[in-house]
């Protein structure tokens, strides 16, 4: 011990008199701002601080239209950064529609304190190729949009990497998962459809036969859709009315407001139950009610401008994937055929412009349903037992893959809904994946508006 002072004290002499010399002090690290704009084809804008320890940049990366021919025409892809510090996780939330334009903490950001790229999916504008060939929308061309992206940013962010999403998002980070697996260390996917066999929809049939803890509601709801039909003239009167009050059109997709009122109420049960809970089963109007009464109550539940122009068109990239390659539920609606006029009226070609129309491919869900189940790894699924999107489910694999169901939870199920055991199951999982430990519940105000933003909530047909 008195030799090791000994020589401590004489370097510590000698360095001070020039005799050693110093060690050159470590050269900060760029600002991560620097770090991000020297990424080739990403552009940077650094938005206000949503919260303490935390900074917030709107970005968008130059991605080919094709990546088959990654020397061809490209387009500007948006997406936004939630920055927390480069030693933490990275959450890549995949939305399946459009970047918010707000900060948020998704559930697994949350859980490992990590930090959050958010990614517009391809064609939704204004991330979309001009010209658009559409063919180049399919679940192989946003998939590698997202492993450009997670190749471009994992020199600067090293640590583990968790992707999620909900509903169609979540169906996009299984997607990424199937052709790019070693891109990140684990899969978080709420509420995803897996339609494997587009032709059978028999599990939508038997959902709405089964779901809530009395049949009281859907044959209410089923009641509701009849009469509704049955008084058309009534109701597409003050659909007619509500549209030219708002400037709102029907000639691009539906061609009338009579068939776009149709659709909206074949809507009506579905979207009742994706977005309600079953407490809101005494919200449902008798048939005895008056029409404006079942009018308002169709329009709380569907948002009847969706299925104008105006509503619709900008969801043109789901239905067309949803046309070509996703599939689309088909209840069968026996009790609505002696008043409704439309016959196979229900499927996405119904919701497209007449251009946009087209073939469904059944390969693609096909080899996904089948990669899921046997040869997938460290993916984790959470559904809703009321959300009729869950009918249709993934089953993973047995290699450190996992499915939860939240009881009477809508399409915003997710970990927290989770009964106890299930719940920290899951929790432990993400950590594990993650490589962190259990972060101390924060609640600074920035962090509770953060995480009060749910952006896989918003109204969409998906």
């Amino acid at each position: 011990m008195r030799l090791w002072r000994s020589t401590l004290a004489a370097t510590v002499a000698a360095t001070a008199i020039g005799l050693v010399p110093a060690v050159p002090a470590q050269a900060a690290p760029p600002d991560i701002a620097a770090q991000l704009a020297a990424i080739p084809g990403m552009t940077v804008s650094e938005q206000t601080a949503p919260a303490p320890g935390y900074r917030f940049f709107f970005l968008s990366y130059r991605q080919p239209v094709d990546h088959l021919n990654p020397n061809g025409a490209t387009f500007q892809q948006r997406l936004q950064l939630l920055h927390r510090d480069v030693s933490r996780p990275m959450v890549l939330h995949t939305t399946g529609y459009n970047m918010p334009e707000y900060a948020f903490r998704s559930e697994p950001a949350q859980l490992v304190d990590g930090n959050q790229i958010s990614v517009e999916q391809r064609f939704f504008e204004p991330s979309r190729p001009n010209p658009a060939n559409w063919t180049k929308l399919d679940i192989w061309q946003a998939a590698t949009d997202h492993h450009r992206i997670v190749q471009a940013l994992k020199p600067i962010y090293t640590k583990k990497w968790i992707s999620t999403g909900a509903s169609k998002g979540g169906m996009t980070s299984v997607y990424h998962r199937r052709f790019y697996p070693r891109d990140v260390d684990g899969v978080v996917a709420y509420v995803a459809p897996n339609d494997a066999v587009n032709t059978d929809d028999s599990a939508y049939d038997d959902f709405f036969a089964s779901v809530g803890s009395t049949p009281a509601c859907e044959d209410a709801l089923e009641a509701v859709q009849h009469e509704a039909l049955a008084r058309r003239t009534d109701m597409v009167n003050r659909y007619e009315a509500l549209a030219l009050a708002n400037g709102w059109t029907f000639d691009q997709v539906f061609g009338t407001a009579d068939k776009a009122f149709e659709m909206s109420v074949l809507d009506l049960a579905w979207t009742f139950w994706q977005y309600s809970l079953e407490s809101a089963c005494p919200t449902v109007p008798p048939v005895t009610a008056s029409s404006d009464e079942i009018f308002d109550f169709i329009n709380d539940v569907i948002g009847l401008d969706f299925y104008t122009d105006q509503g619709i068109l900008p969801y043109e990239p789901y239905f067309y994937q949803a046309a070509t390659q996703l599939g689309w539920p088909q209840p069968k609606f026996r009790y609505l055929r002696d008043v409704a006029h439309y016959p196979h009226l229900y499927v996405a070609n119904s919701s497209l412009p007449p251009a946009l129309r087209s073939k469904y491919d059944s390969w693609p869900m096909t080899d996904v349903d089948r990669w899921v189940a046997k040869s997938s790894s460290q993916m984790l699924f959470v559904y809703g037992s009321n959300d009729p999107w869950g009918a249709e489910r993934f089953r993973p694999s047995n290699n450190d893959s996992f499915i939860y169901t939240a009881p009477g939870a809508n399409h915003g199920a997710n970990i927290s809904r989770l009964t106890a055991p299930d719940a920290a199951a899951a929790r432990a999982t993400v950590l594990r994946w993650a490589g962190v430990a259990a972060v101390a519940n924060q609640r600074s105000a920035g962090l509770a508006v953060l995480d009060s933003r749910n952006p896989d909530l918003e109204r969409r047909p998906l």
